[in-house]
C-alpha cells in the first residue's frame, strides 16, 4: 500500500493501484476511452497540476534559482483549499490502498511531481517507491 510517483504513459507496476493524472491537459491524440488502457491515468486531477502560467515557468527553469522560484510558487498554489484538501485525502488514503500519481515529464526532479511528493510526505503519506 502507498503512493507511487510515475511518468504517465509508462507501463504500470504490479499492484500500482489507481493511477491519477496530475496534469493540466489530457494526453493529445488519445481518445478518452483509452486513457487507462494506454497507461496514462484512470482519473484526472487537474487541480494538482500547476496553473498554465506556472507550468510555463517550470518548463523554462534552466537553473536552480528559477526551479526554486517555480517550487515556491507551486507550493503556494497547493496551499489553496481545493488542492490542500485533495492532498490531505491522498495522504490518508495512502495508508489504506495503493495509488499512483503522475505527469508526462521524464525527469521527476524537474517536474511538479517532486513537489507533490514532498507535500504528501509532509502529510505523512506512505510511499511504495
Amino acid at each position: 500500500m502507498g503512493i507511487r510517483i510515475v511518468q504517465l504513459g509508462t507501463p504500470r507496476s504490479p499492484g500500482e493501484g489507481l493511477r491519477l493524472g496530475t496534469v493540466r491537459r489530457p494526453p493529445r491524440g488519445v481518445p478518452k476511452s483509452e486513457f487507462a488502457s494506454r497507461d496514462f491515468y484512470d482519473t484526472w486531477l487537474p487541480n494538482l497540476a500547476p496553473s498554465a502560467e506556472l507550468m510555463a515557468l517550470g518548463q523554462a527553469a534552466q537553473d536552480e534559482k528559477s526551479w526554486n522560484t517555480f517550487r515556491r510558487k507551486f507550493t503556494a498554489e497547493m496551499k489553496q483549499p481545493d488542492a490542500s484538501h485533495v492532498l490531505d485525502l491522498l495522504a490518508a488514503m495512502s495508508h489504506q490502498t495503493s495509488l499512483a500519481l503522475g505527469c508526462y515529464c521524464e525527469n521527476e526532479a524537474r517536474c511538479h511531481r517532486s513537489v507533490l511528493r514532498e507535500l504528501l510526505a509532509a502529510r505523512s503519506a506512505r510511499f511504495d517507491d
